[in-house]
């Protein structure tokens, strides 16, 4: 890692969640960012499935300076340029994609590369950070099987996982946790501080 990743990767395992924005409309994308930075979440990924996804990008960076956020589902080169081009921090993808893993090297960006088999996620966090996905499949006994070949890997399960199985993943041994639609049912300030998770923006 570089020293321009380094941050990064420090907010979010600090964080220990990482929130997922995945909505039909750019609106929703943007209602969802604004609830968990004034929740004191300080990391945010806001996927390319979204429609408009590089505007909400945007948007998100320039309103919310001390967050940290970046762009998922990013899958090819020119995804990776145009979401560097609107201010993405680091990179996601939910398996291995060495085209964005090549931008996001010249870039000094951080790229949290997909994974699932031991080679993929050892391969991956060899350069940072690993995504294990999908996560819900396996469990938190597979990722301490992970952890035990791969010793010192920092790896964010992702896929599947509700928020309160969020400290079951950090003590299997996870960097952090990825978390969807799931943060956005009952109140989330209230959640986070009842496990003991989140950050501050």
């Amino acid at each position: 890692m570089s020293e321009t990743t380094e941050p990064v990767v420090e907010a979010v395992g600090r964080t220990r969640i990482l929130p997922v924005v995945r909505t039909q409309t750019a609106d929703h994308a943007h209602r969802l960012v604004t609830t968990l930075v004034t929740a004191g979440i300080g990391v945010v990924e806001v996927t390319a499935t979204i429609p408009g996804w590089s505007e909400v990008l945007e948007t998100a960076t320039a309103e919310y300076p001390l967050c940290v956020v970046g762009a998922g589902t990013i899958t090819t080169a020119v995804a990776a340029e145009q979401a560097l081009e609107r201010g993405a921090r680091f990179l996601v993808s939910p398996y291995p994609a060495p085209e964005v893993r090549s931008v996001a090297a010249r870039a000094r960006t951080l790229f949290i590369e997909g994974g699932f088999t031991p080679s993929e996620v050892a391969a991956a966090a060899s350069q940072g950070v690993a995504k294990l996905f999908p996560a819900h499949v396996a469990g938190p006994a597979y990722l301490r099987s992970l952890l035990a070949v791969v010793p010192g890997a920092r790896v964010v399960p992702t896929g599947g996982i509700p928020l309160d199985d969020v400290p079951r993943w950090l003590a299997a041994g996870a960097f952090a946790v990825g978390v969807g639609n799931d943060l956005f049912s009952g109140d989330l300030p209230e959640r986070l501080a009842s496990l003991g998770i989140g950050g501050s923006a």
